[in-house]
């Protein structure tokens, strides 16, 4: 069996997500702690008790579906025994690149909060900015988005941001552009159109202060060689170098999300289970439909962390 880790990204985010996990296991909670020190604020005290609002802002969840995704990675490894040298690569959805970075050594557990805490700001100040969102296409395939995206095109920046799984498409941009480019969707075959709670339009030009002040955010930031290859969404194709992985960050802000053909490069490399940590199980889903001969076991629950539960 050859295993990969798979990481979730925004989105998967909900109030009191990794409560349980962090009550169960003393290995999880000791993570909670250092990542409120880290940061100099309650993190875990927002992600327990806080509504749908609070932890949803852009700036919370990142840092927090990493330290979450971190924890129950660090609870697997004490109650299950996996470790990173058990698995043959990793990758993330989106902000999930970073936790994946991390579990391959290449960032501390420190710099990936504070790296993703700085990502969420910059990206919420970029959103706050410019009117924009993000919009999933369902059942038309991505040159009929590209299309749909081409005919709005003069009302503001739209574009094909996440390939996310054959049948599903994401949109971002500006707000009167990403509406008439679902318009065009729906009229060219699309069968919906749902908009994403999410605050902007990640991974589209909107984006670009973002990704200016990201990238000196990581030019400051110690990297290390990755210990195993992580896919970096820009490209689909592995890094490991900490030039390979600044400069895969740096783009990836305002860069198409390729993680349906990630997933398929992962299988077509001989990789054949995954192991996808709290929070959610979106990955696994991507899974079924773009790369069927990986099986992915969802631990998105302190059962499911023990093993006891699907």
């Amino acid at each position: 069996m050859s295993r990969a880790a798979l990481f979730p990204g925004q989105g998967a985010q909900f109030p009191g997500m990794g409560r349980e996990i962090a009550a169960r296991f003393p290995e999880a909670r000791a993570l909670f702690e250092r990542a409120d020190a880290v940061l100099g604020f309650p993190l875990a005290r927002v992600l327990f008790e806080g509504s749908e609002e609070e932890v949803g802002r852009t700036d919370v969840c990142q840092p927090g579906i990493f330290l979450v995704s971190a924890a129950a990675m660090a609870a697997l490894e004490a109650r299950r025994g996996l470790r990173r040298e058990d698995f043959a690569a990793a990758a993330g959805l989106s902000l999930g690149e970073y936790t994946a970075l991390w579990f391959a050594g290449a960032l501390s557990f420190e710099d990936g909060l504070r790296l993703t805490r700085a990502r969420g700001r910059a990206m919420q100040e970029a959103s706050d900015a410019v009117p924009s969102g993000m919009a999933a296409v369902l059942g038309l395939d991505p040159a009929g988005c590209e299309e749909a995206c081409r005919r709005a095109s003069a009302l503001g920046p739209v574009v094909v941001a996440n390939l996310n799984s054959p049948g599903q498409v994401v949109l971002s941009g500006a707000r009167a552009a990403l509406e008439r480019a679902g318009e065009e969707a729906r009229g060219l075959g699309a069968k919906r159109v749902l908009p994403l709670k999410v605050a902007g339009a990640f991974h589209s030009p909107v984006m670009e202060p973002a990704a200016s002040r990201l990238r000196e955010e990581l030019a400051r930031t110690p990297i290390r060689e990755a210990a195993i290859p992580v896919y970096a969404n820009c490209t689909a194709a592995p890094v490991r170098t900490p030039g390979e992985i600044r400069d895969a960050l740096g783009r990836q802000i305002t860069s198409p999300v390729l993680f349906q053909r990630t997933l398929e490069r992962l299988a077509a490399g001989g990789v054949d289970a995954a192991v996808e940590p709290a929070p959610g199980r979106v990955l696994a889903g991507f899974a079924r439909k773009a790369a069927p001969g990986i099986a992915v076991e969802s631990c998105d629950t302190a059962d499911a962390v023990e093993g006891r539960a699907a």
